[in-house]
């Protein structure tokens, strides 16, 4: 834009060196308020330690003689058969549910009919009375044999003497087990992508190599999570073991409340923590095994619980030094 004749322009002075230029004003950065969460946090915080008083306080749960009886004989020698009879229907019942979740998915329709028929049977059955009716069982057949179907038998055996007390247990808890079983590792199959499958079989493997080595392993994913949901209900479920006569951990302390009825709520509170512990070791072992089996899922593996502290610490020290930077 010209300038009419005979004006004057004025310039911008330049900064001198004892007065220089001003810098841009620097924004500071502010948090995000939530006093929602902090209100939710507080109220917890409240009634947790409300709870934590009343159970300590409270002269109803007899704490001293919870310590006394949590390491007596008795109730290690019934945690010691609570983990033997979990043990031994764990491994059978997963080794069981594998075979009927083979047979729910091959080609042949006998093998699917037995196999859904059993899962169904088992499924609907009450575990207490697949227990009562195999501790009985000498009752409706006294010797078992093995041979030609309405011919003559190979060898038979008495059943009540190879029926004790603890292969009823284990023998009734696999079988409930293996149904259940059957379907979290089916489900864990069919989670696999095709493409698996069918890059498997184009490369020419056996049927069998396939499965251990490229279907299974990646089926564990799946897997895992679901069955230790199963195992954790086995481990409380062996506590129905004692109305077939075996003193597991519940059994042993329904047997010494009976005999000392004034430590009943003692002794369920033993039993109550020495089930907390045993699932809170597997829960453990579960998030162990599960992150092993993430390598190559996810591109880095989950943080480990001593991880997630550090992390959650240092998290807490910058915010704290935030809030009083503000």
């Amino acid at each position: 834009m010209s300038e009419p004749p005979g004006a004057t322009v004025t310039l911008p002075e330049a900064p001198t060196a004892d007065e220089p230029s001003k810098a841009p004003t620097a924004q500071r950065v502010l948090p995000l308020r939530r006093p929602g969460r902090w209100i939710a946090t507080a109220v917890v915080l409240v009634l947790a330690a409300q709870f934590v008083h009343g159970l300590v306080s409270n002269p109803f749960y007899q704490w001293d003689r919870f310590g006394y009886w949590f390491l007596r004989p008795n109730i290690l020698d019934g945690l010691l058969i609570t983990l033997e009879v979990t043990a031994y229907s764990a491994v059978l019942g997963l080794v069981g549910g594998i075979l009927l979740a083979l047979a729910r998915l091959s080609k042949s329709p006998v093998l699917r009919a037995v196999s859904w028929a059993y899962v169904w049977a088992l499924r609907s059955i009450p575990l207490i009375v697949v227990l009562i009716f195999l501790y009985n069982f000498s009752a409706l057949y006294r010797t078992l044999s093995v041979g030609v179907p309405f011919g003559p038998a190979f060898f038979s055996f008495d059943e009540s003497r190879l029926a004790t007390d603890m292969v009823v247990a284990v023998v009734g808890l696999s079988l409930n087990e293996a149904a259940y079983a059957a379907e979290v590792v089916r489900g864990g199959i069919l989670s696999v992508d095709q493409g698996q499958h069918e890059a498997a079989a184009a490369l020419g493997l056996p049927k069998g190599y396939q499965f251990r080595k490229i279907v299974f392993p990646q089926a564990l994913r799946s897997i895992i999570p679901n069955y230790v949901n199963q195992l954790i209900g086995l481990i409380k479920g062996t506590s129905l073991v004692f109305y077939v006569s075996l003193l597991d951990l519940f059994g042993s302390a329904q047997t010494m409340g009976s005999t000392y009825p004034g430590d009943i709520v003692p002794l369920l509170l033993v039993v109550t923590v020495w089930y907390l512990v045993l699932t809170g070791v597997v829960s453990v072992v579960q998030f162990y095994v599960e992150r092993h089996y993430a390598r190559g899922a996810t591109r880095s593996l989950p943080p480990t619980p001593l991880q997630k502290l550090r992390t959650g610490l240092t998290d807490l020290r910058a915010r704290i030094r935030q809030e009083a930077a503000v």
